[in-house]
């Protein structure tokens, strides 16, 4: 009788045991499965929430924003507002539109100086507030000239303020403060200088309501059918779409301005519209590229809707000189 095979010593390789696991430890591959899945008791009830609700933001919450992310009713509210400013003080007295432009050089130097500060430039600020009340005074009594001697000498004292705080820095803060005065009150100095003449007012609106049309135009015609970005790495919604449409927002309403209130030839107008509707967007984009460099979104935060003065300004005060030289000539005095 064949005896039995000892169960207890080495077998075939291919049918050997596995080795006893200690007590305590997990079986082989064990990590690798899943959990066992534990049902979760739910609470009787159609309406019982699986997780806390996600708050709406305040701009989700009926506030109509446009593509650049602004609230669209603040906005238009806002700059109603300016426009009602302006016309109310063109029609009532015309030094107080001279008063209402001073201020608001002021509140946007102090803006730009503040927004240049964030990329450590240190424009001297009192020197530029004063010189900026002295173009403006010296554009409406003295023209043009003594709007150019008004920024040497602004230019002048921001220099020579400058040395007091010592020699770190002076060429970057003097030459910051020279570009604010350039930049700020001498180009709003050349709106002062179309309310000169006796038609004053009429030249004024004729400026400022182009440039409205431009910004109006431009936006309409850029959500509409804007495809082809002008220059995505300083403003990507910016499209050419939308600077045709400025274009001709700006003809419709620069011809019968200068046609019918300053007499001046019906092409005059087309001529106009086209030269504002630029000079408009590149001071835009100008502003968007000075914003970019230093970090910023805007220039403030007094206008809701708008950001700060400075943001509305940035197509008025090229145009300013546009519209200065063109008129000049389109329709003398």
């Amino acid at each position: 009788m064949t005896p039995p095979a000892d169960r207890t010593g080495p077998a075939d390789p291919g049918t050997a045991p596995l080795p006893r696991v200690p007590a305590g430890l997990p079986e082989p591959g064990a990590e690798r499965l899943p959990p066992p899945r534990v049902p979760v008791p739910v609470a009787d009830g159609p309406d019982v929430p699986l997780a806390p609700p996600v708050p709406v933001p305040p701009a989700a919450e009926g506030s109509p924003t446009g593509r650049a992310g602004r609230n669209l009713r603040s906005a238009v509210t806002v700059g109603l507002s300016l426009g009602a400013v302006i016309i109310a003080s063109l029609l009532i007295w015309r030094p107080a539109f001279l008063a209402v432009l001073t201020v608001a050089v002021l509140v946007g130097v102090v803006e730009l100086t503040r927004a240049l500060g964030t990329g450590r430039f240190r424009p001297p600020l009192i020197p530029l507030l004063v010189g900026s009340v002295a173009m403006e005074a010296l554009a409406w009594t003295r023209g043009s000239t003594g709007l150019v001697v008004g920024f040497f000498v602004t230019a002048l004292a921001v220099v020579l303020w400058r040395l007091a705080d010592g020699p770190a820095g002076y060429l970057r803060d003097a030459s910051s403060g020279v570009f604010v005065a350039l930049y700020v009150p001498f180009l709003a100095g050349f709106a002062a200088l179309l309310l000169v003449p006796d038609d004053g007012v009429t030249r004024v609106l004729t400026f400022i309501a182009t440039v409205v049309a431009s910004d109006v135009g431009g936006y309409a015609a850029g959500v509409l059918f804007g495809k082809h970005p002008m220059a995505p790495s300083i403003s990507p919604k910016k499209s050419w779409e939308g600077l045709g449409g400025s274009v001709l927002a700006c003809m419709l309403v620069a011809t019968p301005l200068i046609a019918l209130g300053l007499h001046g030839p019906w092409w005059g107008g087309a001529v106009f519209g086209a030269a504002a509707a630029v000079s408009a967007t590149v001071g835009d984009l100008a502003e968007s590229l000075i914003k970019r460099d230093l970090g910023i979104k805007d220039m403030g935060t007094l206008l809701p809707g708008h950001g700060g003065l400075m943001d509305r300004l940035d197509s008025l005060l090229p145009t300013a000189v546009v519209a200065y030289l063109l008129l000049s000539a389109l329709a003398p005095v």
